[in-house]
């Protein structure tokens, strides 16, 4: 009788190879929601520094691209989908890594039922469908399905989410770059509204309004980078996955200066800055206002872009916060059945539907506050993004510490860079706090507890997770006896991305 092979028991690990960089630089650019975030903001920012906005998305894009080159060069030396709780952990301790973790896993839990909402919302107005977006019992309850599917999508396999992403980043370049061309030429045809003007290589300049406006508008400007980095937190399931995550990650970051800036100019030139600022408080529908406008009886190719923006970023969203958790359960910093791999898809499916869960839950609760509490926990996100950002530059200068002499390339890129960039997000985010403690500054006008909603949500969620840590540091210690260790020269490379 032939001997009975042992049963390998449950995967532990994920699906190694199953997307190639292609397929994370389109992930990572659909993590940011380009159409959506550049709607939501653009109004805000032209309100705030007039023509000056395409500079402002040029002086944002600065740290991010310093932080990527941190993702790049730690992803080289510990390709663990939990990245900067990984990374800071190795660099900084156990204590920062946690505290890093938790703050990705709540941006997700933040912004993923807005994400929803938002192309619910623009695909019912793209299918003339404007009764349904209006009633609130109806729109939250298909945003409340589209997270289930998008989710079950996530667990289904990286492989499915990668092509249904790719689609979705198609639609959304095509639909906002036809809108784009539309508006200049209308532009310069003269058949713009009459507030047009035609764009000038100043507006470039971040500076030409100054003051406390710019530091502002700089906030929103970093909001809409945010995301990127959803790439490197597929490291694991990425072919190469020393350099093509990191890699993804600092081009995507390129590859959104150049869409942002680009439609900026068209924005800004076929609208005026007066129309932006008087309609800055709609938000997201200020495209939405645009869309009739500029396109006639194609305006459903606009609010068909914001949609599928939305919907690309409510998917992506998803899979930092998961991966991140599965990171933690597996270093036992986080309850074990989270670091459960599905047998047949390799995905995280437990960490992934808790992530869902605990997203769909604050989105309705905080529905029933008001639409304004959902707009001041966005705000609330820059807190957290600024955060694990500045927190992941750190770690990389003090991980290469040793190295950093080596070359100049080395100390520009490895240390010079991600410092800067972690000291002009460490700036905002003072800023941010100092913005957001003035009730007047928040969605819904209200004080709590003295100070702005978004701020006492911001700290709120911090507290929250120095509880949980401690608690679990008590309940099992193992994971906090780790120890911060340094750069293996033999790891430290000169190649840079390239």
């Amino acid at each position: 009788m032939a001997a009975r092979t042992a049963d390998p028991g449950p995967p532990t690990e994920l699906k190694a190879g199953a997307i190639g960089f292609v397929d994370a630089l389109v992930i990572g650019l659909n993590a940011t929601s380009p159409a959506y975030s550049l709607a939501a903001v653009i109004g805000p920012i032209v309100a705030l520094v007039g023509i000056y906005a395409p500079g402002v998305m040029v002086a944002s894009f600065v740290p991010m691209l310093l932080i990527a080159s941190a993702f790049y060069y730690l992803n080289k030396v510990d390709q663990d989908c939990g990245t900067t709780f990984s990374w800071v952990t190795r660099a900084m301790g156990p204590w920062a890594g946690w505290l890093g973790g938790w703050a990705i896993a709540m941006t997700g839990v933040l912004v993923v039922g807005s994400l929803a909402d938002v192309a619910v919302t623009f695909a019912l107005l793209a299918f003339g469908l404007d009764g349904w977006a209006g009633n609130e019992a109806v729109r939250q309850t298909l945003t409340v399905l589209l997270i289930l599917v998008m989710t079950a999508v996530c667990v289904i396999g990286t492989e499915l989410s990668a092509r249904v992403q790719n689609v979705l980043i198609v639609a959304q370049v095509a639909c906002l770059l036809a809108f784009a061309v539309v508006a200049l030429y209308r532009v310069y045809t003269g058949t713009g509204t009459p507030e047009s003007v035609e764009p000038s290589i100043t507006w470039l300049n971040p500076f030409g309004f100054g003051g406390a406006p710019l530091t502002a508008a700089l906030l929103l400007g970093v909001f809409i980078y945010w995301g990127w980095e959803s790439a490197v937190n597929l490291t694991e399931e990425v072919e190469d996955s020393a350099t093509a995550p990191g890699l993804a990650a600092v081009w995507s970051t390129v590859v959104l200066l150049v869409t942002y800036v680009s439609v900026g100019f068209a924005v800004v030139a076929y609208t005026g800055t007066d129309f932006l600022a008087r309609n800055a408080g709609e938000e997201e529908f200020v495209f939405a206002l645009l869309a009739g406008e500029a396109m006639v009886g194609w305006d459903w190719v606009v609010l068909l872009a914001v949609s599928s923006s939305a919907l690309a970023s409510t998917q992506t969203t998803i899979i930092p916060a998961s991966r991140t958790a599965l990171s933690m359960a597996r270093r036992h910093a986080l309850p074990a059945p989270l670091a459960h791999v599905h047998p047949r898809f390799r995905t995280p499916d437990v960490s992934t539907w808790w992530v869902a869960g605990i997203a769909i839950a604050w989105y309705v609760a905080v529905n029933r506050i008001s639409s304004n509490a959902l707009f001041d926990s966005l705000t609330a996100l820059s807190l957290l993004i600024a955060f694990y950002y500045a927190l992941t530059g750190v770690a990389c200068a003090v991980y290469y510490r040793r190295h950093l002499t080596d070359s100049v390339r080395r100390f520009v890129l490895i240390g010079l860079g991600p410092l800067i960039g972690a000291g002009l997000l460490t700036w905002l985010l003072v800023e941010s706090v100092a913005h957001m403690s003035d009730p007047a500054n928040s969605y819904s006008g209200v004080s709590w507890f003295g100070l702005g909603p978004p701020l006492v949500i911001g700290l709120g969620i911090l507290a929250v997770g120095v509880v949980i840590m401690v608690v679990w540091r008590l309940k099992a210690p193992a994971f906090w006896s780790e120890r911060p260790s340094v750069a293996d020269p033999t790891l430290v490379r000169d190649e840079g991305p390239r």
